[in-house]
């Protein structure tokens, strides 16, 4: 019900720094969590990080530290700051909407994704 695309991914140093975004089609105000996941070649898709309609966040033990999600309900965006990156930081990273409350079933709506690749 909700097209998510995202941009900003691309070739980054060890070290380095990116920041993704993912723009919805229509008001995200409303959805209750936003999330980011990542899929590395050969291994499941993993939930990196979550941000709630109130800002609360959630982190993967293993970006803790390093990225920053936030989410701007003017612009319809949901982004993730990514700093200090690793070579295992490299995925194709999804946009994630759950627009489920209590009561409700409905799929989650997910974006294309966008390849992040850190290596020298």
């Amino acid at each position: 019900q909700v097209q998510l695309v995202e941009s900003g991914g691309g070739l980054v140093q060890p070290g380095g720094s990116l920041r993704v975004a993912c723009a919805a089609s229509r008001s995200i105000f409303s959805i209750p969590t936003m999330g980011w996941y990542r899929q590395a070649p050969g291994k499941q898709r993993e939930l990196v990080a979550s941000i709630t309609r109130s800002g609360s966040a959630t982190y993967a033990d293993s970006v803790k530290g390093r990225f920053t999600i936030s989410r701007d309900n003017t612009k319809n965006t949901v982004y993730l700051q990514m700093n200090s990156l690793k070579p295992e930081d490299t995925a194709v990273y999804y946009c994630n909407a759950n627009r489920n409350y209590p009561g409700t079933y409905y799929p989650p709506d997910w974006g294309q994704g966008t390849q992040v690749t850190v290596s020298s």
